[in-house]
């Protein structure tokens, strides 16, 4: 969980400097943003899941998750409305972007975590 959520920060911050670099304080600034709005309600999430509970059953779990995902989707739309509405000017094509590339950090792990997986199974291992 943890190494999801460093990748996520990390391949942001990457992204924001490069863009940054590339084509000035405003893009760089709006990508920065993007990547912040998609690792901070999946940070919010992570934790809810972490946090122990009095009750350690299954049925527990399922609830932490269900009120961490809501959580996750309400921290989203609440950040992209404080960023549209405060931010000015703000480049929406890198906050998209960066958005979009920082949320799908998690799926590609687990895809790359199923074909590491299959990997080492065909050898036997």
């Amino acid at each position: 969980m943890l190494k999801v959520l460093a990748a996520q920060f990390g391949i942001g911050l990457a992204m924001a400097a490069a863009i940054w670099a590339g084509f000035g304080n405003l893009h760089g600034f709006s990508a920065l943003l993007g990547a912040m709005i998609a690792a901070v309600p999946n940070a919010f999430l992570a934790l809810r899941l972490a946090v122990p509970r009095r009750d350690s059953g299954a049925r527990a779990l399922v609830r932490a998750a269900y009120i961490g995902e809501l959580g996750k989707l309400a921290l989203t739309v609440l950040l992209f409305s404080i960023v549209f509405v405060t931010v000015r000017p703000l480049a929406a094509a890198p906050l998209f972007a960066t958005f979009v590339v920082v949320a799908l950090v998690p799926i590609v792990g687990l895809v790359l975590i199923d074909n590491n997986k299959e990997t080492v199974n065909e050898h036997g291992e």
